[in-house]
C-alpha cells in the first residue's frame, strides 16, 4: 500500500479542499470501524485519517509537499498533529452526530390522543361532535421568543450564537473534534435575561382548544380518526403533529354489532311460531314488519337486507340486520290457557325426537357457515 498521502486518498497533488473532503468522506464511509468489520479496516482508516489530517491543513500540506512525511512528522521543523473535525464530516457521512444543523432543523410536533364517546346511533349514522383538549400553543405574551415583552433574547456568549461548542479529544485515531450542545443556551444559540412571565422562557403555553369534528357513519368501537395539524406545535418552524380520536361506542338496549351487521334477539310466542305471523321489528331506522312463517323454531335467524351499519369507506354499502328468534315459553297460564294447552298436548302426543340441528348449527349457517 502506498504511503503517499495523495495516493491514500486517491486524489491528485493539485486537488482542491472540496476534492480532499469528498475523497475522505467516501473512504471513511467505506473503512470506518463502526461500519467495516474486516481486520484491516481500522488500520486503513487510521491511514486515511492521517492523510486527510495533513492535507486538509494548508500549512501542513505545504510542508508535506516540500518535505514529505518528514515535514509533518517532526523532521524539517515539522510536527505530528492530525486534528480532524469529525463533527462536520460525519454529519455528511452518517446523518450527523447531533450537529447544530440537525438540532435546529424543523421538527414535526408530537401527536396527541383522546377518547370520544358515541351513542350506538351516532356510530351507525355519523355525528357532529364538539371536542375539547389541551395542547401547547405559541405564547400569547412573548409571541414565542421566550423573553418578557420589552426585552429580547441575546446571542449566547459561550457559543457565539452557534448553539454548540467543540471539544478536542485524543483517540486512537488521533485528535478528534466533536460538537456538543452548548451548556449555557442548551443549543438555542441565544440566552434570555428576562424570561417571559407566562411561558417562563419556553415560548409555549398550555391552552384548551375546542374543535367540531365530523364522525363518519359506520364507525365502530376502537375506530381511530386522525386530525392532521391538531397535535403539539413543531420545533424550529416544523409542522404540528396530529390528534388521534379513539372512539368508544356505548352499548344499545336491544341491538348488538358484528362488523357491519346488526343483531337483534326477538321473542315470539308459541302461537306465532306455530301458526306464523307478521310481527313488528325495531330497526335503526324505525319499526318494520317481519313475516314469521308457520312452524318457526327457536333460534331461527331472519335476515333483513341493508338494515345494518354502513361501510365507512363506501356509504352506498350497508350490512344486514340479523333477527334471532326465540320462542318464549309462558311461565304463568290462566285456567283457560292451561286447558287449551292440555288439549293441544293430548292431540300432539308424547313422542319425542332428537334434533338434527342445534342452535350453534343455525348460527353457523347464518354467519358464514355451510
Amino acid at each position: 500500500m502506498s504511503d503517499d498521502y495523495y495516493d491514500i486518498l486517491g486524489v491528485s497533488r493539485n486537488a482542491s479542499d472540496d476534492e480532499l473532503k469528498a475523497a475522505f468522506r467516501k473512504l471513511a464511509r467505506q473503512y470506518h470501524p463502526d461500519v467495516n468489520k474486516e481486520p484491516h479496516a481500522e488500520e486503513k482508516f487510521k491511514e486515511i485519517n492521517e492523510a486527510y489530517g495533513a492535507l486538509s491543513d494548508a500549512e501542513k500540506r505545504a510542508r508535506y509537499d516540500r518535505f514529505g512525511k518528514a515535514g509533518v512528522n517532526g523532521g524539517a521543523g515539522g510536527f505530528h498533529d492530525y486534528t480532524v473535525d469529525f463533527g462536520d464530516l460525519f454529519e455528511g457521512l452518517f446523518g450527523g452526530f447531533g450537529g447544530r444543523r440537525a438540532r435546529n432543523a424543523p421538527r414535526r410536533g408530537r401527536d396527541l390522543q383522546m377518547r370520544v364517546s358515541l351513542t350506538f346511533e351516532e356510530a351507525i349514522f355519523g355525528a357532529e361532535k364538539e371536542i375539547e383538549f389541551s395542547r401547547d400553543e405559541v405564547c400569547s405574551r412573548c409571541n414565542g421568543n421566550g423573553a418578557e415583552p420589552g426585552t429580547s433574547p441575546v446571542k449566547c456568549a459561550t457559543c457565539n450564537g452557534q448553539g454548540e461548542v467543540r471539544q478536542v479529544r485524543q483517540t486512537f485515531l488521533g485528535q478528534m473534534v466533536q460538537s456538543a450542545p452548548c451548556p449555557t443556551c442548551s443549543g438555542r444559540g441565544e440566552t434570555i435575561a428576562s424570561p417571559c412571565a407566562t411561558c417562563r422562557g419556553g415560548g409555549l403555553e398550555r391552552k384548551k382548544v375546542k374543535r367540531k369534528v365530523s364522525i363518519p357513519a359506520g364507525v365502530d368501537e376502537g375506530t381511530q380518526i386522525r386530525l392532521n395539524g391538531e397535535g403539539e406545535p413543531g420545533a424550529n418552524g416544523g409542522p404540528h403533529g396530529s390528534l388521534f380520536l379513539v372512539l368508544d361506542v356505548k352499548p344499545h338496549q336491544f341491538f348488538k354489532r358484528r362488523e357491519n351487521d346488526i343483531l337483534l334477539n326477538l321473542d315470539i310466542n308459541i302461537a306465532q311460531a306455530a301458526l306464523g305471523a307478521d310481527v313488528p321489528v325495531p330497526t335503526m331506522e324505525g319499526e318494520e314488519t317481519l313475516k314469521i312463517p308457520a312452524g318457526t323454531q327457536s333460534g331461527k335467524i331472519f335476515t333483513m337486507r341493508g338494515k345494518g351499519a354502513p361501510h365507512v369507506r363506501n356509504k352506498n354499502q350497508r350490512g344486514d340486520q340479523r333477527v334471532i328468534v326465540n320462542v318464549a315459553i309462558p311461565t304463568k297460564l290462566t285456567k283457560e290457557q292451561k286447558e287449551l294447552f292440555e288439549q293441544l298436548a293430548e292431540s300432539l302426543g308424547t313422542t319425542v325426537k332428537p334434533q338434527e340441528k342445534g342452535f350453534l348449527d343455525w348460527l353457523g349457517e347464518a354467519f358464514g357457515g355451510g
